[in-house]
């Protein structure tokens, strides 16, 4: 397993070679510095404390300030620990970027997602209102919470009621990566991830069985006229079309070869 920390940077979409188009959600993954190595001999378990994105000085405390000094760097903002396996050979103090995933690469997504505060029953929990009319004076209230049988009187544990929504810690999983480029600093991720834009969030392998699929070939404007990467596009039409006409016209000969193969039988 293998992680890297960045921000949700929002959603855009590409286009492949074959011109199927495929969304994608825009990760800011700048270079993770290693704070510190947890190992089975002094931890009990392997894992790597990851720092993200410098905080001055003067806004950090004296231990922040030392610790991140071990491994020659300035404060993190952010501090997280991955249990990666794969990335264990990297020493305090060494960058991680967004090279680490490749495209096909299967991840989960872990991040915060957005608060909308203070909700009532009818919006946080998909209540349903009371009737409108004929003076019933309940519209959008919580309605009923008395419980029957021996704890008449006693609210429930987990009884939906009206409350702050959002901000919870979750998990967007199977999503496939699309694209990571190290120079820029960002990877490009099939579908959506938690969060609210320049929310951080957790890229890390997945744990489901499938850790790897088919990359997708993207179209590529770097360097390239728009006309070079249509012509690209048209010749992959066509080898498919005459492909696909190839393919018919052996069916047709082999019907007509069934066909004479049968005539000189009931000649004979």
């Amino acid at each position: 397993m293998k992680g890297i920390l960045g921000r949700k940077a929002g959603m855009t979409q590409v286009f492949t070679i074959e011109g199927e188009l495929i969304p994608v959600t825009v990760v800011e993954v700048k270079p993770n510095v290693v704070l510190q190595k947890k190992t089975k001999e002094n931890d009990g378990y392997e894992a790597l404390q990851l720092g993200y994105e410098d905080v001055k000085e003067s806004r950090s405390s004296k231990p922040a300030i030392g610790h991140a000094k071990k491994a020659n760097t300035a404060p993190k903002k952010y501090i997280r620990e991955i249990q990666a396996d794969e990335l264990m050979s990297a020493e305090v103090g060494s960058e991680i970027k967004a090279d680490i995933f490749a495209a096909g690469d299967v991840v989960d997504v872990t991040g915060t997602s957005k608060g909308k505060g203070y909700n009532g029953t009818i919006v946080r929990n998909n209540g349903t209102i009371g009737p409108k009319s004929h003076g019933s004076g309940h519209h959008r209230h919580i309605g009923s919470l008395a419980t029957n049988g021996r704890n008449n009187g006693v609210i429930n544990k987990g009884t939906v009621m009206a409350g702050q929504e959002g901000v919870y810690t979750t998990t967007n999983m199977n999503l496939t990566v699309v694209k990571a480029d190290a120079e820029e600093g960002y990877i490009l991720i099939k579908g959506n991830v938690p969060g609210p834009r320049k929310g951080l969030v957790m890229i890390h392998t997945t744990v489901k069985p499938v850790k790897k699929v088919a990359a997708a070939e993207l179209i590529s404007y770097k360097g390239i006229s728009v006309e070079e990467e249509l012509n690209k596009v048209s010749e992959t039409i066509n080898e498919e079309l005459a492909k696909e006409s190839a393919e018919k016209e052996a069916v047709e000969e082999a019907k007509k070869k069934a066909k004479s193969a049968a005539a000189k039988k009931e000649k004979n």
